[in-house]
């Protein structure tokens, strides 16, 4: 997916609430960000896609505030809420008739979870009330593949909502599927690292691997050459968050998407309307 104009808009937004996180009180750091930004515009190259558009403009952020990881107390923040979920979703779970498809339902809502959004809503309330709106043709191929293969590849999004991926993996390892978790190499934004994926436990349930990019998405360009191996030998690719969309829709076939749409340029390409569950496969 190449960026929209529309876009522009957005990745100031998150320039300026980065920039608020990483160097509070400290406004003419914001006003060199922001004019750093601005000068950077121009030269935006609008074929790439937003994560790796986005990735190029935390790079100065970094740099100017000197934190290389501005959201650091927020992950923290947000895995130990997530965590303190767990026991009465898994009790969810028992008490379910499939679930597998539970567990990948809560997994979508689960990327509410994102600091690089505004998006206001009671996330805890709806992993109980919202109703299962996914493509049942889909979810019923991702299962038939699941009988046919036994390795499936997820690539994680972000902090919290790894948390939730935990109760996917438990469902998929108890099906006696070989998961391999991928995590971003280095902190951007709220996305999730090694170290989340160690503060939560995901080690202990699976294979952890960095793809290698610091963007908010699974640029290909920026990932790792042992990356790309296993995910070229993969047969089933699980890709959370719309920033793995936006990356990879015009890049990877055979991936299923599983996200929420967040946004108006990413609720006309899928026709799903924001706050909504997208679980597609291109």
């Amino acid at each position: 997916m190449h960026t929209y104009l529309d876009c522009i808009p957005c990745f100031l937004r998150q320039a300026l609430k980065a920039s608020r996180l990483a160097a509070p009180g400290q406004e003419e750091i914001h006003k060199k960000i922001i004019l750093k930004f601005c000068n950077l515009v121009p030269k935006f190259d609008l074929s790439l896609s937003p994560p790796a558009l986005a990735g190029k403009i935390y790079e100065h952020i970094n740099k100017l505030t000197g934190q290389n990881d501005p959201f650091k107390a927020y992950k923290q923040k947000v895995n130990q809420k997530a965590l303190s979920l767990l026991p009465q979703l898994k009790e969810m779970l028992k008490k379910h008739s499939d679930p597998l498809k539970t567990a990948l339902h809560i997994s979508i809502i689960g990327n509410y979870i994102d600091a690089g959004i505004d998006l206001t809503f009671d996330w805890e309330k709806a992993l109980h009330q919202e109703e299962n709106t996914l493509n049942q043709d889909t979810i019923n191929f991702f299962l038939q593949q699941l009988e046919n293969h036994s390795q499936i590849m997820i690539l994680g999004d972000n902090a919290g909502e790894i948390v939730l991926d935990k109760l996917l993996v438990e469902e998929l390892v108890k099906l006696s599927k070989k998961v391999i978790y991928v995590v971003r190499e280095r902190p951007i934004i709220n996305d999730a690292t090694i170290e989340d994926a160690r503060q939560v436990g995901m080690t202990e349930l699976c294979t952890v691997i960095s793809s290698g990019v610091n963007t908010p998405g699974t640029v290909l360009e920026a990932c790792s050459k042992e990356f790309k191996e296993k995910l070229n030998k993969t047969p089933i690719i699980l890709s959370k968050g719309q920033g793995n969309f936006e990356a990879l829709l015009d890049q990877k076939n055979n991936v299923f998407f599983a996200f929420k749409v967040k946004c108006p340029v990413v609720e006309q390409i899928t026709g799903k309307k924001i706050g909504e569950s997208v679980f597609m496969y291109k």
